[in-house]
């Protein structure tokens, strides 16, 4: 492990106060570093992962900040494109915006993590568009003619937009908000290239989806921070925003999009207020609902581990299907191998496959494949979106049974 691959906090990456370690999730190689099948392997290396939560400013964090091409190689495998939910998810966005705003030719629109510019694209017929993303995924937004800097979000890169473009009517961070090591330099960055009549809109996981439903699987070292409603409005406030609208949506297992404008200039809708309330409700049902959270995943971790072992002894066999980021952390977390676990399917196509899940000897392959070797179990590692990809998995022939890992770890026939 190099020095420079990694910063481990003594203290609250936002307010310097001090944390109060919540779990450790042992060692995890970085989620989207995979290496090939078919290449000689010279081992992995593995960094430690431990959740936190600050006793000043109460935001959720991880210890440990990789350095950014260490979570976001050139090789990023990743393709925003690629996934039906996040296309549908971009679109409802964009017209959210569009009716709110009322965008012209003349509007600059800039996505933070724009990936291969699949959220852009639906921007791109009424305004100025411009991406900011550091990886190969550029390339093919730069290809499908989506202007895009292949650089790092940064205050610098606001001041460099803004000389050359203008400011932003129209800001975006699409599950990269938690990602930017440095929080006030990402904040003085948007707050510097924000238009004076324009928003930002983000959208996070939101701490309480995961809470709510065991999503330890969240947590890897992409994911810097974990967000509350509660810590976003003090967060913006000081930086002369305030949040002006929020939705909670289905993304990633239950996420929230916040928008926020500089203060006064928009007023503050009924749905922020809702979700503060709700949000101070559970809080005061339950103090001590993060260490709750980590009980309930220590039990389950438990539970899971004797039915996989239960299933192996008795002589079933069990694939995977999808290779989301999240279920590098659960086969970590829960110690499957190989052994355990005869391939993960993805889809035609996909990037992922002809590599093995990051640390493990588990082999990502055609889905095809999968089908044609008839498991008796398959695990959804997508669990969040089981309901709607069984029905497609028994279209193509599936006639085994599912495996729901969270939040309950039950079986479907």
């Amino acid at each position: 492990m190099k020095s420079d691959q990694i910063r481990i906090l003594k203290e609250c990456s936002y307010c310097a106060a001090e944390l109060k370690i919540l779990l450790n999730l042992g060692s995890l190689p970085p989620v989207n570093v995979m290496d090939k099948v078919d290449e000689e392997f010279h081992g992995f290396q593995a960094f430690p992962l431990t959740w936190a939560v600050c006793k000043g400013c109460g935001l959720v964090q991880i210890l440990e900040e990789l350095s950014g091409d260490s979570v976001f190689p050139e090789s990023y495998p990743y393709l925003s494109g690629t996934t039906r939910i996040l296309r549908e998810n971009f679109k409802e966005q964009y017209i959210e915006i569009q009716t709110f705003m009322g965008l012209t030719d003349d509007d600059l629109v800039v996505d933070i993590g724009s990936n291969d510019g699949t959220l852009l694209s639906n921007y791109k017929s009424t305004s100025r568009v411009l991406g900011v993303e550091p990886t190969s995924a550029a390339d093919v937004a730069l290809s499908q003619e989506i202007p895009t800097l292949k650089k790092f979000f940064s205050g610098d890169v606001a001041q460099e937009i803004s000389d050359q473009y203008g400011k932003a009517k129209v800001i975006t961070a699409c599950n990269v908000f938690a990602h930017i090591p440095n929080l006030s330099e990402l904040m003085g960055g948007v707050k510097y290239l924000l238009d004076d009549e324009g928003v930002f809109v983000s959208e996070s996981h939101y701490l309480f989806s995961l809470i709510e439903t065991l999503q330890f699987d969240t947590i890897y070292h992409e994911h810097l921070r974990y967000y509350s409603v509660e810590f976003l409005d003090r967060l913006f406030d000081d930086f002369g925003l305030e949040i002006i609208k929020i939705t909670r949506i289905p993304t990633h297992g239950g996420s929230v999009r916040v928008w926020a404008a500089k203060k006064g200039r928009f007023p503050r809708q009924a749905s922020v207020n809702a979700v503060l309330s709700k949000e101070l409700e559970k809080l005061n049902e339950d103090t001590n609902h993060l260490e709750k959270f980590v009980e309930d995943l220590l039990s389950w971790r438990q539970k899971f581990r004797e039915l996989i072992s239960g299933l192996i002894i008795a002589g079933h066999t069990i694939a995977a299907i999808g290779a989301p980021s999240r279920a590098s952390t659960l086969i970590s977390f829960t110690g499957l191998t190989h052994l355990d676990i005869m391939a993960v399917g993805e889809v035609s196509g996909s990037h992922k496959i002809g590599r093995f899940m990051p640390g493990t000897s588990i082999p990502i392959i055609d889905e095809k494949v999968i089908f044609e070797r008839d498991p008796d179990y398959l695990l959804m590692l997508s669990w969040h979106i089981a309901e709607e990809l069984i029905p497609k998995i028994r279209e193509k022939g599936f006639k085994g049974r599912f495996i729901i890992p969270l939040p309950d770890s039950i079986i479907v026939s």
